[in-house]
């Protein structure tokens, strides 16, 4: 189904509703939540997905993982999704916090042929047509390869209480390499040691390490659209090889590899309005 709202679908009978949504560049979905657990699929652009103790920057051809009754907001750049939404007793192995993940080829093809599935997909299950049969076999086998999914690492941890909160997220808003220690320290009214004590018993990473992961997640929505280059020298760092090769020891991949997609699925489309 593509499109339709999840309040028109939540009562039905069935344990998992398919709903592909197509977004406006920076549309925001503002904080909410669902009854349901949710499987948020980026089909192209990138989520900002943000709760209230962490933020998670996805790419295309990858997904969060959303708790049923998690307060959430999300940003969507140019993007296209696939969403799940499924009963938790479903999926009694979901996560009870967000998880970013890889997306493996064989889950995405079956969440593009969900997303095509007609309205009566929403409908309780019958036993008269070969849709009612296709429809819950493919949805059983999302399932099925869901439990399998690995973690991405895509996750940035936030402060609950300020005033790192505040600072935490107004760095997300705009990274600035020229950010030190000292500044948040006055910020927050605290000594540098006390910040540094205090920030890494709230996160788990020193102010620095925090300030730098946040400006390569920053960097991904960037790379879809820009060379390599120009996103090094914009996130401050000194040459792209030093900016690859921070990007890759963070994700696993080199920045080329976003470029190349985006620029990718822009041909494609261009073939295909040809």
């Amino acid at each position: 189904m593509r499109n339709v709202s999840l309040a028109t679908l939540d009562s039905s009978a069935r344990p998992v509703l398919p709903i592909a949504t197509d977004y406006p560049p920076g549309h925001l979905l503002d904080w909410h939540e669902h009854r349901r657990a949710q499987l948020l699929y980026a089909a192209t652009g990138t989520m900002l997905v943000e709760t209230a103790d962490g933020a998670w920057t996805v790419p295309g051809e990858r997904a969060v993982l959303i708790p049923p009754r998690t307060q959430h907001r999300v940003r969507m750049l140019d993007v296209q999704t696939s969403s799940l939404y499924i009963e938790p007793a479903a999926v009694p192995w979901w996560p009870t916090r967000c998880r970013a993940v890889d997306v493996p080829p064989l889950l995405r093809e079956l969440l593009r042929a969900a997303a095509d599935l007609g309205r009566t997909g929403a409908e309780p299950p019958g036993t008269t047509g070969d849709g009612d049969v296709r429809a819950e076999a493919l949805l059983a086998l999302i399932l099925i390869e869901l439990e399998r999914v690995r973690e991405a690492p895509l996750h940035l941890p936030l402060p609950a209480a300020p005033p790192f909160a505040g600072l935490c997220r107004a760095y997300i808003a705009t990274p600035d390499v020229a950010v030190t220690n000292a500044e948040w320290a006055d910020a927050a009214n605290v000594a540098e040691r006390t910040l540094s004590r205090d920030f890494r018993a709230a996160t788990g990473m020193s102010p620095g390490a925090w300030r730098a992961r946040a400006r390569l997640l920053a960097a991904i929505p960037l790379l879809q659209h820009q060379p390599v280059a120009e996103v090094s020298g914009a996130l401050g760092y000194a040459s792209p090889a030093a900016f690859s090769y921070a990007f890759t020891s963070a994700f696993g991949a080199p920045p080329s590899t976003l470029r190349g997609r985006a620029s990718e699925k822009v041909r494609i489309a261009a073939a295909g309005s040809a």
